[in-house]
């Protein structure tokens, strides 16, 4: 069934006017694992920006986080970020991870129960964009859902409220409606052009492997017939929607057989595969008003500036 929705998703997004393909398709175990080197690179700051700013701000998180609520977190992994949660917010009682990546989300479920053995986790396979349900035993209790990376940056505007308002009716408990129910989320700033690009662009080329693995995902799991040295990956920054974009771009004029459905690029063509929207703190707090949250704190890193706010309902 995956491999249908994959087949299917290819064949949608590449019969467009204007190919595409959604990120979520990224993230095989090849594509997280290189996910987790861009991470580690110099030029891309929002991973290391973000921990630093957790770290900092952790305590006053924390102040805010009942006894034995619910750590949801949406999109977890490698679940590193989540540690610097658990260190220093020993009241949380359950952890529920949540990402497409099976392979990845045991992984680190394991590590996590290996390493807090008095929580309880409890791993669910899933796109967060699809309904969730949480364990039903848990449901009278205050939960606090956990999206960072400026994952939410990957989603059109319709797409983000629309998260949004869905993870608000999933968080909120039997016992919440009354601010109980929060969201931590992780938002990148707008800034300079240049930092923007290098950090979609790197020198080492790890960001041009992990955009061109979706095709190389296409090939491994459905037989199909990319060329990936065919593509190559374009990093461009679109200051009127606030956004960096991902592009495979075509080399030549050439033709895939996709599931029996022929894909023809000619030069130049390109499939955009990723958005990453970049927030001024005025569109922030207008999105989550649509999708009837409350913006309760805003916490801001040095430059490159990369920000987490709590949100409440």
């Amino acid at each position: 069934m995956h491999s249908e929705t994959f087949l299917k998703a290819l064949q949608d997004g590449l019969t467009r006017p204007k190919k595409t393909l959604s990120p979520k398709w990224f993230y095989d175990a090849e594509g997280s694992a290189l996910f987790e080197q861009i991470t580690r690179l110099e030029a891309y700051y929002p991973t290391r920006q973000e921990k630093q700013l957790l770290r900092a701000i952790a305590p006053e998180l924390c102040a805010r986080v009942p006894e034995g609520a619910v750590l949801v977190e949406y999109g977890s992994g490698a679940s590193e970020k989540t540690r610097i949660l658990l260190d220093a917010c020993p009241q949380i009682g359950t952890y529920v991870p949540i990402d497409i990546s099976e392979t990845m989300l045991n992984e680190a479920a394991d590590a996590i129960a290996d390493d807090y053995p008095a929580l309880r986790v409890e791993p669910l396979v899933g796109d967060f964009l699809s309904p969730i349900d949480l364990p039903s035993d848990i449901a009278h209790l205050p939960h606090i859902g956990f999206f960072p990376g400026s994952t939410i940056g990957n989603l059109e505007q319709d797409e983000a409220v629309s998260f949004l308002a869905a993870a608000r009716e999933t968080l909120r408990s039997e016992s919440g409606g009354d601010g109980s129910t929060q969201l931590i989320l992780g938002v990148d700033r707008v800034k300079d052009e240049a930092t923007l690009i290098r950090a979609y662009d790197d020198d080492l080329g790890v960001t041009a492997r992990f955009n061109r693995n979706v095709l190389a995902r296409a090939n491994r799991e459905l037989g199909l017939n990319f060329d990936l040295s065919g593509f190559a990956h374009r990093a461009l920054w679109n200051a009127e929607h606030e956004r960096i974009e991902m592009h495979l771009v075509s080399n030549c004029a050439q033709s895939v057989d996709v599931g029996g459905v022929t894909v023809r690029f000619q030069p130049g063509e390109s499939i955009h595969t990723e958005s990453s929207h970049k927030y001024t703190l005025e569109r922030l707090e207008a999105m989550a008003t649509q999708a009837r949250w409350r913006v309760a704190d805003v916490w801001t890193s040095a430059d490159p500036a990369f920000s987490v706010a709590r949100l409440v309902a």
